[in-house]
């Protein structure tokens, strides 16, 4: 069997023109990067502003496993099965970081034969937004160590410097540094840090902004430091919004790519789902919406995370409704999730995965708050024995829920087909789409409320800087925003290692950031860590290029 890069190398691709022409797209709003990809200029979404929107489709999936879910593959596959039915359908999904792509995680470009392409070119530099968010986060952050040593005009305190700088790669090294060392002509010495570029507020506003105006005074919101008395300091008092937002130019504006099949798909910003809020971006999805009848996206990680804040974040944001939720699961990683192994997947067990699909049934009771109907993909594994799928596939008629078998790695469109149908049945049922908290509640109650309902904890145990935060955070009203949970995606509880369905546990929250330019305040819970490090054997080692050229190694 091939490997998801040589499929993807084999493929045809359609002149990006062609897939523009699909997309209803006229070629004077394209920007050509090649022949494969093209940015889309913004007079496009003033060009189609009074056209209908389109059905959105969101696709979650239980608590990730290293068995594989397959969410990518599956939202690509979807969006092709489809357009195979003849729908007018367009995809839209992040950018994959670099981090995962040389460390263990891998691409987000999807797998099989249900991926986007030039998928090495997605995958790597593409056409350069993360290079612009990075440019963009660095600036402000040179900008402000500048103030302090030009004479500290704003009084700012360097030990409460509050803005990081960013790489997009793992690199645990950097976590907590010292900057300036040595001589005074350095700067002012202080403990600094880097987060990756995707859990960056940066790239939170890139997602969250419905022009570049609107990213411009966004980020002349956010928080960089405070003064010796207390007093917050943002990008606008140490004047660096507008040449972050001239850096930020033309990342703003949506790449157009295509599937395998050459289904028309966006692809702009890349925020993790984990330590951020994990949607692609709000022009990408609002553009799509005008140009499709369905719209196939996706939000990182399980329902626990990135569906949960695509919900109650961007939704919120941007006044979107969603029609349907597709919730993604595996026969592999719910055996893992029912006490499995990951060397003991081979072997059939049925009573395992029957067991491990009540983290299934928690992400659905999750999803069923939200008032949206839902469709479950059981993503098809080639060793996957008759039995599990039978009794998966009981299991969910027993207790109605609506369900298909997707096929679409092996198969591409093809094999995705019964689930489109589903889909464009839930689309079109009732819908009560409501968002599960009161934004004007307090921080305390916004943060228990997705605790209890969408994990399922008893409550919430606040560190003593978290409840000074939150004091701090209402003193100056920033209490009033949506909450983005920063939490291990691998449970529902903040504890990486628990499986399942787990009940009678408490989350910890142990600090809190507020993001004034997103518009959202952090909770990070557990010991979750906004740069990533990278696993003993990366999957960098073993990448490379051949005699003739070609990439190898890239998954």
């Amino acid at each position: 069997m091939n490997t998801d890069l040589q499929i993807a190398q084999a493929a045809y691709l359609e002149n990006i023109h062609t897939i523009a022409e699909k997309a209803g797209i006229a070629e004077n709003y394209l920007e050509l990067y090649g022949n494969d990809k093209a940015k889309v200029k913004d007079e496009l979404m003033d060009a189609v502003s009074e056209r209908p929107d389109g059905k959105l489709i969101l696709v979650t999936a239980i608590n990730p496993t290293k068995a594989g879910e397959g969410k990518s593959t599956t939202t690509i596959g979807l969006a092709d099965g489809l357009a195979s039915e003849g729908k007018n359908v367009m995809a839209c999904l992040r950018e994959p970081s670099l981090g995962p792509v040389f460390g263990l995680k891998g691409g987000a470009t999807g797998g099989g034969y249900a991926q986007v392409v030039p998928m090495e070119s997605i995958n790597l530099h593409f056409t350069g937004d993360m290079h612009a968010i990075t440019s963009a986060n660095n600036l402000i952050a040179a900008v402000l160590d500048n103030s302090i040593y030009q004479g500290n005009p704003l009084n700012i305190d360097p030990e409460k410097v509050v803005w990081k700088r960013c790489m997009d790669m793992n690199d645990r090294t950097l976590r907590s540094i010292t900057i300036a060392q040595e001589k005074k002509t350095n700067g002012v010495e202080r403990k600094d840090g880097f987060v990756i570029t995707v859990a960056t507020e940066v790239m939170a506003i890139l997602c969250l902004s419905k022009d570049i105006h609107d990213f411009e005074e966004r980020i002349s919101k956010c928080i960089v430091a405070y003064t010796y008395d207390g007093q917050p300091v943002t990008v606008k008092d140490i004047k660096a919004e507008g040449a972050a937002t001239v850096l930020m130019k033309d990342a703003i504006k949506p790449n157009l790519v295509q599937t395998l099949e050459h289904t028309p798909v966006f692809i702009h910003g890349g925020p993790f789902a984990n330590i951020a809020h994990g949607c692609n971006s709000v022009i990408a999805t609002k553009t799509a919406l005008k140009l499709a009848d369905y719209v196939v996206t996706e939000a990182g990680f399980g329902a626990d995370l990135g569906a949960e804040k695509f919900l109650d974040i961007k939704c919120r944001a941007a006044g979107l409704k969603p029609d349907a939720v597709v919730i993604v699961a595996t026969v592999r990683a719910l055996k893992m999730h029912g006490g499995v192994e990951a060397e003991d997947l081979g072997e059939e067990n049925v009573d395992a995965m029957l067991k491990g699909a009540e983290n299934l049934a928690k992400h659905i009771d999750s999803i069923t708050k939200f008032g949206v109907p839902y469709v479950v993909a059981i993503n098809k594994f080639a060793k996957d024995t008759p039995s599990e799928v039978d009794a998966l596939l009981s299991w969910c008629e027993e207790n109605n829920h609506p369900v298909a078998l997707a096929d679409g790695w092996a198969k591409g469109g093809a094999g995705m087909k019964e689930l489109a149908d589903l889909v464009v049945e839930a689309c079109d049922k009732e819908n009560s789409f409501h968002h599960l908290y009161d934004v004007n509640s307090s921080i305390e109650e916004k943060i228990n409320t997705i605790a209890t309902e969408i994990y399922g904890a008893d409550g919430v145990e606040f560190s003593d800087e978290a409840k000074e935060k939150i004091a701090l955070f209402e003193k100056f009203g920033w209490d009033h925003m949506p909450v983005c949970m920063a939490k291990t995606p691998n449970s529902l509880t903040d504890d990486a290692k628990i499986k399942g369905r787990p009940t009678g546990f408490t989350i910890h929250v142990r600090d809190l950031n507020v993001s004034a330019g997103a518009g959202f305040v952090v909770a990070y819970t557990g010991n979750i860590m906004t740069m990533p490090g990278l696993p003993k054997v990366p999957a960098a080692v073993n990448m490379g290029i051949d005699e003739q050229g070609e990439t190898y190694g890239l998954f």
